[in-house]
Parts: structure tokens; sequence; C-alpha cells
């Protein structure tokens, strides 16, 4: 028989290593399974600025060292590999990575979510270095600053408006002329004398040496060539939550997040728990990360205890 462990985490990021602090130190001996790009998002981060106790800034993957490091304190065992297949149907519950079985009484999935992206070499190259995907993380770096959103959602409108606080204009970028934002969310934005739009138009490329210094656009509809002189690019066309492991084992949303329930990390199977940005597509922060993680930990700790005192009666 495979060894049981009492929790599997698997994912690493804020909420997967917080989750695992937090097991560690109720002597749940957890196991990390942090995946081969362990650490999440802010591994693709420079500065952070808005995580607490950081009065000064961090760099994004100083930060994740910094969770890793506490919680191989407590005890944590990491793996750094990809889960392969689970199974939720009997307890308890398998998790594979390749050939080899783990077995545990609770799984913590925080696989996180990844944002959809251009697909251009220019975008990777300049990432954290002018282009982002989260204005509320990055917005403060482009004071006084002209930048671009692009996107035409509620989502690219909310970072939109958000900006203007700090920018001189923000343009948004559209490849249609019309947007997929709610009424409410485009009268925000028509309103707002720093918005403009380019409509029709994709982007070409993201040019700069270093740094982001205009956008090269085409017109989807004539095929013209322009350009857009910008200090930054907000990619804000939608996020993908890492779960298709997991499509047939637990309830999804209608865009693939894992359903909790209200209040909590418990998802359709009871003994697993889904925290970070796998179960959340509205605050996408590190901090919220790492506060699910939290909760994740002490549910499962519960759950377990719960289970371990119905089986103990049961026996008697």
């Amino acid at each position: 028989m495979t060894h049981v462990h009492d929790v599997i985490i698997i994912g690493s990021g804020p909420s997967g290593l917080t989750a695992a602090v937090y097991a560690a130190r109720a002597n749940l001996a957890p196991i990390v399974i942090e995946g081969v790009g362990a650490g999440g998002q802010l591994m693709l981060t420079t500065d952070v600025e808005n995580f607490p106790g950081f009065p000064d800034g961090i760099m994004g993957p100083e930060l994740m060292m910094k969770f890793r490091e506490q919680a191989a304190r407590f005890g944590t065992e990491f793996l750094t590999a990809d889960v392969d297949r689970v199974d939720f149907s009997s307890r308890p519950f398998g998790v594979w990575v390749g050939d080899t079985e783990y077995r545990a009484r609770s799984v913590i999935i925080s696989t996180g979510a990844s944002a959809r992206m251009l697909g251009l070499e220019s975008e990777q190259r300049l990432l954290g270095h002018g282009v982002s995907t989260c204005a509320t993380c990055d917005g403060f770096f482009f004071r006084q600053k002209p930048l671009a959103i692009i996107g035409g959602g509620d989502s690219a409108l909310e970072e939109a408006l958000f900006l203007t606080k700090f920018a001189t204009t923000v343009t948004v970028v559209h490849r249609r002329d019309e947007l997929r934002a709610s009424k409410i969310m485009q009268d925000r934005a028509f309103a707002n004398e720093k918005i403009d739009f380019r409509w029709n138009s994709a982007v070409e490329e993201i040019v700069g040496d270093g740094k982001v210094e205009r956008l090269v656009l085409r017109d989807t509809v004539t095929g013209a060539i322009s350009e857009l002189a910008v200090d930054g690019v907000f990619v804000a066309i939608g996020h993908d939550p890492t779960t298709k492991l997991f499509v047939g084992h637990l309830d999804l949303d209608d865009d693939g997040y894992i359903i909790t329930e209200p209040d909590s990390t418990r998802t359709s199977v009871e003994g697993v728990f889904a925290a970070g940005d796998v179960q959340d597509h509205v605050y996408k922060q590190a901090i919220t990360a790492a506060g699910s993680g939290c909760m994740a930990a002490i549910e499962a700790e519960r759950w377990l205890g719960h289970a371990e005192h119905a089986t103990s009666a049961a026996s008697v």
C-alpha cells in the first residue's frame, strides 16, 4: 500500500506555499507537488510593492523563495514536477506524477491561472519591463506616463479606469469597432477624458530595448500599419485557470475555475480544497491568494480531525 499523506498540495505560488506553512505547523507533514513552473505568476514579476511587510518592495522571485523557505522550515516536503492525473472518486485520494502514485487523505489545489498573452516574442522579452498583465500590481510604476490597454471586456476597462489615476493618457487598443464590456463600464470609460480608443487595431509588435517605447498596430479592416508611443502596455484579454487536470473530477464554472462553497475553499468533493487564482476570478492578487491558502489549510486540518473522529467513533 502506498504511504498515505495527510495532505497533498498540488501547485505552489502564494496560495500553495501559504497552505504548506499552515499545514506543516499543524503537523500534517504536507507534500507540495509544486510543478515544473514552481512559484506561480510572481516568478515573472520584477518589483512587488503591494505585499504587506516589504515597505521597500521586493522582487517577485525573491518573495516566492521566502515563502518556500518558510514552508520548508516547518517540514514541508517538495516535489518539483507536474501532476499527470488525479482520482478523487474514493479515499484516500490518488495523485500521479508519471508512474509514481501518491495517496492522501485530503488535497489542496493551488494550480493558479495564467494570463492570456498576445503571443509576441517582443511581449515575452519585455514582460516585467513595461509589459504587464496586472494594473493593480504595476500601475503605480507608471506615474505621468502614456499607457495602453489591450482588450475590450470589463477587465480591460476596469484596468484602464484604474490606470487613469497614474497615467497621462490610457489608450484602449481593441481588435473590433465595439467593446464587449458591459454598458456601465463602457459609459464610465467613454466619459473619462484620459481614455482614448484605437478601434479595429491589433498589436503587431511591442518596440523597445529594455523598456517599452511604442506599439506597432495593424488595422484589422484596411491592414494599414500605425504606431502608438507608450511607456507601458497592459494585456487584459483574460485569464485561463489551470484546471484541465480536474475536468470530470470537480465542479468547474463556465470559465473553467474550480467552484468553491461561499466563504470557503471546499470544492464539490469532500476533502478536496482549492485556493488562489484557480478559484478566484475577481481579485487575483498575491495577498488574497495567500489568504485563501491559509483558509484551505485550516479547513483541511479541521476536516481531517472530524473525519478521524468519525472513524474512531464508528469503530467503537
